[in-house]
């Protein structure tokens, strides 16, 4: 059966995760595609050769240069705006789009609504756990786009959903235009990804973008203070007539907010006569890992599940239920009274800070690669907590020096290596320096792809250093 792409000539940019679906997609729905990609490595090959056996025409080595032709580009959610290619596209008038757009515009009649997240931090997680959260409910879900099963199979494929958990970054939202969200919440907002965007006014109008369109609630943070703050993106969105605006806080919520009272999760936003009236919604302690930036990923969760209008009962079920992914402040093992935690995926400031907030007394493990980043307001803002730490990676001196200028008492072990088994010895000297009750805790506010492929091998290595100590 004719489609709206049967014809159409469309160029996919990029190869990889969302390229080769988008252009197995396009390629049946009849549209004559070109994929063209930067790279010209062994996968690529590979991905080249799969493609072109369906008929597809592959370029490697050519990203910039537009094909003669193209009425349309699909892109991989990483290639910057300011790439030749999408000037050229503009110049002859060609829309882009990315894979969430294109899958948002595949989307059947009665298609299942979206509940989307974004945020600089917590997005995966809160996104599992609301996943989970609807799974309690009983409704037919799954959790999609930046993980999970692709958003485009999701809305192509033969499986009914009653409703989907979708993840979204500030990539994929800048490419998608026409997102109209049953309900959506920014998490945060924290400095990431500005050589991408070009500043962070530019970041966070396109976080705001996740609220264009939404019908039932814009679930914001209510702690969140930074300018632009996510009650500002929530201020500034075009919403349907009667969306609400709900906020989450870690101290007691007003009317039409979640938030945490006397150890409970309660809900004054979708419960009646919410000027008077709470709901209990689960325990502190149901929530895994308790640390205080994870109960605000879970209120946040509980927000958009409410919105969609889940039970109390469901989001107790739902949280009790879920698992953390591996390497998001896990608890590894216990040593001679120490506590040894991961959190491998803390790749910059921010979500540093929320790890380092969640423990009394530290041996903080750090360094990597900085991606542009400062490190004075965290170190000074976990000063008092730290008993010592040591510093590993390309970057360790910029951590080394704000730790120097914010914290000089704190004991610093420098070692200068950028090896993968440097993290064994950082961890016997963060083990010397730490004392019974202390955490030793993994927390790098920076990249791993100095010593390590990615920050799951950071975190394993990490892993296997304490087994050991413990052998």
């Amino acid at each position: 059966m004719p489609s709206e792409f049967t014809g159409k000539h469309v160029t996919v940019a990029g190869l990889g995760v969302s390229g080769v679906p988008a252009a197995k997609v396009l390629h049946g729905l009849g549209a004559h595609v070109t994929v063209v990609n930067d790279g010209d490595d062994e996968r690529a090959r590979t991905q080249a050769a799969e493609l072109e056996a369906l008929g597809v025409t592959v370029r490697l080595g050519d990203g910039d240069t537009l094909p003669e032709g193209t009425e349309l580009i699909v892109t991989a959610p990483g290639w910057k705006p300011t790439k030749p290619l999408f000037t050229a596209a503009g110049q002859a008038g060609v829309p882009v789009w990315g894979d969430v757009e294109l899958a948002w515009r595949l989307r059947g009649p009665d298609a299942a609504p979206w509940l989307a997240v974004t945020g600089t931090n917590g997005k995966t997680t809160t996104v599992q756990m609301l996943a989970s959260i609807l799974k309690a409910a009983g409704l037919r879900t799954a959790a999609v786009g930046n993980i999970g099963v692709s958003l485009l199979d999701a809305v192509t494929g033969d499986t009914e959903y009653d409703v989907l958990a979708v993840e979204l970054s500030s990539y994929q939202l800048h490419w998608a235009p026409s997102l109209r969200a049953h309900s959506a919440a920014v998490l945060n907002l924290a400095p990431d990804h500005l050589d991408w965007h070009g500043s962070m006014e530019a970041y966070a109008a396109d976080k705001g973008r996740i609220y264009e369109g939404n019908r039932v609630a814009c679930v914001y943070n209510v702690d969140a203070t930074d300018k632009p703050s996510t009650e500002d993106l929530v201020r500034a969105a075009d919403v349907e007539e009667g969306c609400r605006a709900i906020g989450f806080t870690l101290g007691t919520p007003g009317p039409s907010q979640l938030g945490v009272v006397e150890g409970l999760l309660v809900d004054r936003a979708f419960v009646e006569d919410r000027q008077k009236n709470a709901q209990e919604l689960a325990e502190v302690s149901d929530v895994n890992p308790p640390a205080p930036h994870n109960i605000a990923n879970a209120l946040a969760a509980a927000g958009l599940a409410r919105a969609f209008g889940v039970s109390a009962a469901a989001v107790r079920d739902g949280l009790r239920a879920f698992t953390p992914d591996a390497h998001r402040i896990a608890h590894v093992a216990d040593v001679d009274g120490v506590a040894y935690v991961d959190d491998s995926k803390a790749t910059n400031t921010h979500a540093t800070e929320a790890s380092l907030a969640a423990y009394e007394s530290i041996v903080w493990i750090a360094g990597g690669l900085a991606k542009g980043a400062t490190f004075d307001e965290l170190v000074a803002g976990a000063a008092k907590r730290l008993r010592g730490a040591v510093l590993i990676g390309a970057d360790r001196a910029l951590i080394r020096e704000a730790l120097a200028r914010h914290a000089p008492e704190v004991p610093v072990v420098d070692l200068d290596r950028t090896d993968t088994g440097a993290m064994l010895q950082a961890v016997q000297e963060a083990r010397r320096l730490a004392r019974p009750g202390d955490t030793v805790l993994l927390a790098p506010a920076c990249a791993s792809m100095d010593m390590f492929t990615n920050y799951n091998q950071r975190g394993d290595a990490f892993a296997q250093a304490v087994r050991e100590l413990g052998a």
